[in-house]
């Protein structure tokens, strides 16, 4: 008995060394890519694509939204394909509970390699049902999902937490695509 609590003891703070040294270590002091929760109401994104303020449309009505876990709403305010080949998911996540949401570790997808660039929405996914395609959300060439990422891992309830994702675009003939989403039920989204 005594040999099972030094082992789950030891357990516990090589888990509590490792996170301690995975959350103070590796960028220096820098912030670059940290996205800021925001609620304000229109997109700031720079020349290179990422979202300097992480906020989304929320004026206006969404093109989809669906309810999910824990009393968050998941609101689409855009899905745009751009010359390059992309498509841009504009969006919101909204905690309409009483209680605050703990963003769960399948948010960042099941790839180690984005693993470190903290919470993020990798996990999101398009399904082309008609073309019988996925589309997940690109990397760099770092390995950093092109989504928005480093936010805080907990939702007030009421606070907003607006969000882009780029996925290759699906073809000119595809204008109805599933977004899923861990949490979530399957919601079908037009795109333009």
């Amino acid at each position: 008995m005594r040999t099972m609590r030094r082992a789950g003891a030891a357990a516990l703070l090589s888990a509590a060394l490792i996170f301690s040294l995975t959350a103070c270590g590796g960028d220096e002091g820098e912030d670059k890519g940290k996205e800021p929760v925001s609620s304000s109401s229109a997109p700031d994104k720079s020349k290179d694509g990422k979202n300097d303020n992480a906020t989304a449309p929320t004026s206006g009505d969404p093109i989809a939204s669906v309810k999910g876990d824990g009393g968050l709403e998941l609101a689409v305010y855009s899905a745009k394909r751009d010359d390059g080949g992309f498509l841009t998911v504009d969006g919101q996540f909204k905690n309409t509970g009483s209680a605050g949401f703990s963003v769960p570790v399948s948010w960042n997808g099941m790839e180690q390699a984005v693993a470190a660039t903290g919470h993020s929405f990798a996990g999101m996914t398009l399904v082309d049902s008609k073309g019988k395609k996925r589309y997940y959300v690109l990397r760099d060439t770092d390995n950093r999902p092109l989504t928005t990422y480093g936010y805080d891992g907990f939702i007030q309830p009421g606070q907003a937490l607006t969000f882009f994702a780029q996925f290759p675009a699906p073809p000119q003939t595809t204008t109805k695509v599933d977004i899923q989403f861990p949490g979530f039920p399957s919601m079908t989204i037009e795109l333009s």
